[in-house]
């Protein structure tokens, strides 16, 4: 007869996952690139408006 013996160790319980983590705010570099980016849309928009002008025919 053994003088000791072993406890089997279960694996630990597997944990669902949290539940819907909070979305992370936009890093700030990545809200200045969308400012710059809408600016300058904006401005090729006013260009655009501003050459269609130009061609129409004077009256």
């Amino acid at each position: 007869m053994p003088a000791f013996t072993f406890e089997k160790i279960s694996p630990p319980a597997r944990r669902t996952p949290a539940a819907a983590t909070p979305k992370k705010p936009r890093g700030l570099i990545s809200q200045m690139i969308d400012r710059f980016a809408e600016r300058r849309a904006r401005r090729a928009l006013q260009g655009e408006r501003a050459v269609r002008q130009d061609e129409k025919p004077a009256e």
